[in-house]
């Protein structure tokens, strides 16, 4: 989700766009040595690529290194008064989780580099939340469960794992990110994290995941990405949970 051009982005002038891109990209560089500036970049970014539809925000350069990208207009804000995460399909006792609920479950902290197939990557970036294989456990997976679909609250964004990599204790309903509560603009409050796979995998707004008895190809992956969104030199068996 993070990291994917948005379909039909065309626009003016390939000189004038550039030298628009130039300028704020110049501008945004200097914002790297004022921290309280960077915010504001970000926060602008965010608050832009909501209403984007030429998907020139994410283009722009950021010091903070992550890009914003979204596949519909605007996606409604969610927070304690209203967030909630559905689990069901092939389970034994489908559960829907609040905030509240995710936060008083053990908490594992990933750290790892984010890429995008975009190119751009931060390294080293700190996620917590819930091992999805910990919220499998709480529901219970039945027979012929073999994979999960995901679901976001943008009302338009999917993915998809298999239930052995979502077992992987690598990959979380993250809650945080870079130790701080995940914002709106990153997802927030809620979303999926695969350390071990490029960024598009790590579905953002997360509000549904349902057992299946096969892979369901998510949005990018209908439209091209690889199913196994694998980092190069990833351990793809990893460490099970």
């Amino acid at each position: 989700m993070a990291g994917q051009p948005k379909p039909g982005a065309e626009g003016g002038p390939p000189v004038g766009r550039r030298a628009v891109l130039g300028m704020l990209g110049a501008g945004a560089a200097g914002l790297a040595a004022a921290p309280y500036l960077q915010r504001g970049w970000e926060n602008f970014l965010g608050a832009a690529s909501q209403v984007d539809a030429t998907g020139l925000t994410g283009l722009l350069p950021n010091p903070g290194g992550f890009r914003y990208y979204s596949i519909v207009g605007s996606v409604p804000r969610k927070d304690e008064t209203n967030y909630a995460l559905t689990v069901g399909g092939l389970v034994d006792e489908p559960k829907t989780y609040t905030l509240a609920d995710l936060r008083a479950m053990p908490q594992t902290r990933v750290v790892a580099d984010v890429l995008c197939t975009d190119g751009w990557r931060v390294d080293d970036t700190p996620f917590e939340g819930v091992k999805l294989a910990d919220i499998l456990d709480d529901v219970g997976v039945r027979s012929p469960g073999t994979a999960l679909r995901f679901t976001c609250f943008d009302g338009a964004y999917t993915e998809s794992l298999t239930l052995e990599q979502a077992r992987r204790s690598d990959v979380l309903v993250a809650l945080n990110m870079q130790d701080k509560p995940l914002i709106h603009e990153h997802g927030g409050p809620v979303r999926l994290y695969v350390a071990p796979m490029y960024f598009y995998k790590s579905a953002k707004w997360l509000s549904g995941i349902s057992v299946t008895d096969k892979v369901v190809p998510g949005f990018w992956e209908e439209r091209g990405y690889a199913i196994d969104g694998w980092l190069d030199g990833a351990d793809r068996h990893g460490d099970a949970a």
